[in-house]
């Protein structure tokens, strides 16, 4: 199974993320398929870049993305909160 997750990089207090695609099995900063965004929490307000096509892509193949991920992309207007 295809997840869409985040890969920590950054020095201790001080992270910083990269959005991936992975295969669930791999680490966590283990092997990856494909990069398609950054995530900065540090950042006020948080800040986020995506590839939306890249996004949609992996979406429609069936990847699923975890829950940090899922609220990234229903910020970027790829997912639809379901109301």
């Amino acid at each position: 199974m295809v997840k869409i997750r985040l890969r920590r990089i950054g020095k201790k207090k001080a992270p910083f993320y990269r959005i991936i695609v992975a295969d669930e099995r791999s680490p966590r900063n283990g092997r990856f398929i494909e990069e398609i965004g950054t995530y900065d929490p540090l950042k006020d307000p948080s800040e986020f870049h995506v590839n939306e096509e890249a996004a949609k892509k992996w979406l429609s193949n069936g990847a699923r993305p975890t829950e940090t991920v899922s609220r990234i992309f229903k910020k970027c207007g790829i997912i639809e909160s379901a109301k």
